[in-house]
C-alpha cells in the first residue's frame, strides 16, 4: 500500500496518470477500470495529453466503467457513456467495442449484472482501477452498509447522493434513482488499485481510511485490505 500526499489537483492528477502510463507502456493490451465525477477529469486531460505526445496508445487497450444510471438513454448529456466520451474515448484510439459500461438500459437488469462481471473475467480481469471516494466512504455506488462480498449490482441511490449528482441534471427531480454499480468484491478483485483524493471535502473521509479501521459503514476501507493500492490525496489547507 502506498499513500502520495499532494499540494494540487492538478499535481494529483499528473501523478495518476504516470501510473497509467506507465502500466500501458509495460503491457499494451491492459484491462483499464475507469471512473467518472467530478475528480477524475483532470486525470484524463492529463492522460490524453500523454496519447497525444505519442507516449503510449489505446490501440489494444479494454476498459471497464465502475457504473451506470439506470433509466437514462446512453447519449443523454448526463450518462456516464456520454462522460466518458466527451472526456476521453473520442480524443483516444480506443475502439468502440473495446470500451464497456453496465447497460442501465437493460431488459433484463439483474443479468446485465451478471454479465458485466462475466465479460471482466472473461477479459482476463482489470489491471488498473481508477477510483475515487466519497464523503461518506463509498466507492463506486457502494454506499456505507454494502457488503463487502458484493458484486455488480443493482442499487437505490441515497438522497445525498442525488443531491450531489444534481448539479449534472436540470434538477433534481432528473437525477435517477438507481443505478449499477460494480460491488466491492469486483472491484477488489481487480490487480492494482489508484484511488484519488482532493479537496476539504475529502479530508475527513481520507482520515477514516487512513485510521485502518475496516468495517461495512465505510466501504473504502475494504481497499485496506487490496494488495496493490495507491491512495492520492491532498487539501488545499
Amino acid at each position: 500500500m502506498k499513500w502520495i500526499k499532494v499540494s494540487s489537483y492538478e499535481e494529483m492528477s499528473k501523478v495518476a496518470c504516470s501510473i497509467f502510463v506507465k502500466q500501458l507502456q509495460h503491457k499494451s493490451n491492459s484491462v483499464l477500470g475507469f471512473a467518472t465525477g467530478g475528480s477524475p477529469v483532470g486525470f484524463y486531460k492529463e492522460i490524453v495529453k500523454s496519447y497525444q505526445a505519442g507516449e503510449i496508445s489505446f490501440d489494444h487497450v479494454r476498459s471497464f466503467n465502475l457504473d451506470e444510471y439506470i433509466g437514462i438513454p446512453s447519449n443523454s448529456p448526463a450518462s456516464y457513456y456520454s462522460y466518458m466520451v466527451e472526456n476521453f474515448f473520442q480524443h483516444v484510439n480506443i475502439s468502440k467495442e473495446n470500451y464497456h459500461l453496465p447497460d442501465g438500459n437493460a431488459i433484463d437488469l439483474k443479468e446485465e449484472c451478471v454479465r458485466y462481471d462475466k465479460s471482466i473475467e472473461e477479459s482476463g480481469g482489470i489491471d488498473l482501477q481508477l477510483l475515487g471516494i466519497g464523503v461518506n466512504g463509498h466507492i463506486a455506488f457502494n454506499e456505507p452498509g454494502t457488503s463487502f462480498a458484493s458484486l455488480t449490482n443493482i442499487v437505490n441511490l441515497t438522497e445525498s447522493t442525488r443531491i450531489e449528482n444534481a448539479r449534472y441534471f436540470e434538477n433534481i427531480a432528473d437525477v435517477p434513482t438507481q443505478a449499477i454499480t460494480m460491488g466491492i468484491q469486483s472491484i477488489m478483485n481487480t490487480k492494482k488499485i489508484v484511488l484519488t483524493a482532493f479537496g476539504d471535502k475529502k479530508v475527513a473521509a481520507i482520515d477514516q481510511l487512513y485510521s485502518g479501521k475496516i468495517t461495512e459503514d465505510y466501504p473504502a476501507s475494504q481497499l485496506l485490505m487490496h494488495p496493490n493500492l495507491t491512495v492520492i490525496y491532498g487539501s488545499e489547507g
